[in-house]
């Protein structure tokens, strides 16, 4: 684990998926309330891994000139709330429960990308409760989805 300021790895990893955003017209930024630089404590390459999955799914399942928008929350002093937001096809509710599954994929994730392992958000998982930490969704169709995660902040 290092110390490392949370939006500077955001950013890299929506640099990074720039050319898939920008072929479906969808902006990706940080929230305005959620620009001020917050350091985190945890594994970098596996955050990073964490994010690159997240943002594409947003990208993926996003409308077409849609945007995918990243806040930051500090929520008790020792965590901060990491979320990616996109305006897409949205999740239907009972699927909800069932999306951390390994190999599990949604029917409208199913007929709109043939590619996906259904393995993505599964890891995700795996890798925030090793760092002790833990990943929610919320979803309405045709609205949009939210996943949120928590990070440890810098220790003093």
């Amino acid at each position: 684990k290092e110390s490392f300021v949370i939006q500077d790895l955001i950013r890299e990893v929506f640099e990074s998926k720039q050319g898939k955003a920008e072929s479906k017209q969808i902006q990706c930024r940080i929230k305005k309330e959620s620009e001020a630089s917050v350091s985190v404590f945890a594994d970098r390459e596996k955050v990073q891994q964490v994010l690159s999955n997240l943002v594409s799914n947003a990208i993926k399942y996003g409308k077409q000139g849609g945007e995918v928008v990243a806040s930051v929350y500090t929520t008790d002093g020792k965590r901060i709330l990491i979320e990616i937001t996109d305006d897409g096809v949205g999740i239907p509710e009972a699927e909800l429960p069932r999306v951390f599954e390994r190999f599990y994929r949604t029917e409208a994730g199913r007929s709109m990308d043939l590619t996906g392992s259904g393995l993505g958000l599964a890891i995700c998982k795996h890798i925030l409760e090793a760092h002790g930490q833990s990943i929610h969704v919320r979803s309405t169709e045709q609205v949009g989805t939210t996943f949120g995660f928590t990070l440890e902040t810098k220790p003093d």
